[in-house]
């Protein structure tokens, strides 16, 4: 491979790289339109001149074809005159008309294919740009929404998520922590009022065990519960003791 042929080779990718990167789909899809619609315009006027010729070229196959019959009228009108120099002129004139009619008709069939086929043309290019306007319009939209996705991710991408997670996870952990705070401070005043129940509870065996000592000790029965008062006669001296115990309990529980 030459160097020339390199070097052009080279040249060509850059420029269809810059072409198609300057390339915009809306743009390009608008500008197909026109150049459609303009080839439509221009079939429209070929199709009308192929008319107009067809038109003339039948204008003149009906004349020539009437001017050959009028000829041959003519021709048989002399004649029966008895002039036949009249008719054999007339009979020439018949043979220029029918001849040129015959030619005008092989022309005239030919324009008519043509048109015809124009038409067919012109039908389908119709539709052509029909379809293709609706293609456009649906590409337009999915150009528009490949925009839009782009310009979303591109917009996701610059946003900062690890620091915007990150305090997520730190609220959420101060969340926690200010729950297990909660939840520490009514297990403990919940323990607090089990304690004071329990103390109340304990209190109360300690009154029934103390009013079964006193009954113990003055010889009365459990169930009748008072100490006797200070005025009954003296106790026996051998329960001395423990009245003078009994005493010391009655001073601590004062002092509670």
């Amino acid at each position: 491979m030459g160097l020339f042929d390199r070097i052009g080779r080279v040249v060509r990718a850059n420029l269809n790289d810059v072409v198609s990167k300057a390339e915009d789909p809306e743009k390009i899809l608008e500008q197909a339109i026109l150049d459609m619609q303009e080839d439509l315009v221009q079939l429209r006027q070929a199709v009308a001149k192929a008319i107009a010729a067809q038109k003339r070229t039948e204008q003149q196959y009906n004349k020539n074809q009437t001017d050959a019959n009028s000829w041959q009228q003519r021709a048989q009108l002399a004649l029966s005159k008895g002039d036949e120099g009249l008719a054999r002129e007339a009979l020439q004139r018949k043979k220029g008309s029918g001849d040129t009619a015959a030619q005008l008709k092989q022309q005239l069939d030919v324009q008519v294919n043509q048109v015809q086929t124009l038409k067919r043309n012109l039908i389908a290019l119709e539709s052509k740009i029909s379809e293709a306007k609706t293609k456009k319009d649906m590409l337009k939209a999915r150009v528009q929404a490949a925009r839009a996705n782009e310009q979303l991710q591109s917009a996701v991408s610059s946003m900062n998520t690890g620091s915007s997670m990150a305090a997520f996870e730190r609220m959420e952990d101060k969340v926690l922590e200010m729950e297990a705070r909660s939840q520490a401070s009514f297990e403990l005043g919940g323990a607090d009022l089990e304690s004071q129940f329990a103390a109340l509870e304990s209190g109360s065996d300690v009154d029934a065990e103390l009013s079964a000592m006193k009954a113990q000790l003055s010889g009365a029965a459990p169930d009748q519960g008072a100490l006797p008062p200070s005025d009954t006669p003296k106790a026996n001296p051998t329960t001395a003791p423990i009245d003078a115990e009994l005493e010391e309990l009655r001073r601590q529980m004062d002092q509670l």
